[in-house]
């Protein structure tokens, strides 16, 4: 007897191809009465509850909150930790090295004027939610000689607490921020979190936009004080006429894309 799988249409011949003798794969779009196995799209989960033989949600995301509250009793939700590590942290070096070396304001303003550019070679880079992705990171920033320091919400060896924030961000160059979404972390990054950054320092949010309270980020980039390069924001989909678009401090917002390589989706 085959187990039942249901994807997403475009990848289903890929799951067909990867998948183990006795896998029967069937496109989302199709019936899903007998679905054992259920891999939704990102936002589109269907009613978990009507399906009765369903054991295994499988999400193509790092994070999970988007479907959790969907999960049914009894059933097993995975992520897919490491399958976005190097994208997003090719995403992150980019930020870190575009706003160093003057590309993304360059791109943005597009004025003659002589603007010497800051070294990312001895920069102190804060990471912060530190897991696969921050550690890939750091992997990646090592040979250009920035220092790192690692932020996870408890301490081990070589990642210092959540705790020791005040202590930490007033050293830094750059804070990435890849905290997953969670009740705790919602927000996290407030107006006291940005007072704490140094004159000039850049932020940078690959994690989830409502980690960041947007209204406290306005106020630190339309002197501009502080600078950002943005993944995520909250609200999403940004709005056309959102200030976040237009605010000086703001180099570059990308559409949460950061993990979305076809490698990485493979």
């Amino acid at each position: 007897m085959s187990i039942v799988a249901a994807v997403p249409g475009p990848v289903v011949d890929a799951f067909r191809r990867a998948a183990p003798d006795g896998v029967e794969v069937r496109s989302l779009e199709g019936p899903l009465d007998g679905v054992e196995f259920l891999v939704p799209r990102f936002g589109e989960t269907p009613d978990l509850v009507s399906l009765p033989s369903l054991r295994v949600v499988q999400v193509l995301s790092a994070g999970t909150e988007w479907v959790e509250p969907l999960i049914p009793s009894g059933v097993t939700l995975c992520n897919a930790r490491d399958t976005r590590d190097t994208p997003v942290a090719e995403w992150v070096v980019g930020a870190l090295l575009g706003a160093t070396s003057g590309l993304l304001a360059s791109a943005r303003d597009r004025t003659w004027e002589h603007t010497p550019p800051a070294e990312l070679c001895d920069a102190t880079v804060v990471i912060v939610g530190y897991g696969s992705i921050g550690a890939a990171v750091r992997e990646r920033l090592s040979p250009f000689g920035a220092r790192t320091i690692a932020v996870a919400r408890r301490a081990r060896d070589g990642v210092r607490s959540v705790d020791e924030l005040p202590d930490v961000l007033p050293t830094a160059d750059a804070v990435v921020v890849l905290t997953p979404l969670t009740d705790e972390s919602r927000g996290s990054v407030d107006a006291a979190f940005l007072a704490e950054m140094r004159d000039g320092a850049l932020l940078v949010n690959a994690g989830r936009g409502a980690v960041v309270d947007t209204d406290a980020l306005l106020a630190e980039v339309r002197e501009p004080r502080l600078r950002a390069v943005l993944d995520v924001t909250d609200p999403e989909p940004l709005p056309e006429d959102h200030e976040l678009w237009s605010a000086p401090g703001v180099l570059a917002i990308t559409p949460h894309q950061s993990g979305d390589s076809a490698e990485a989706d493979e």
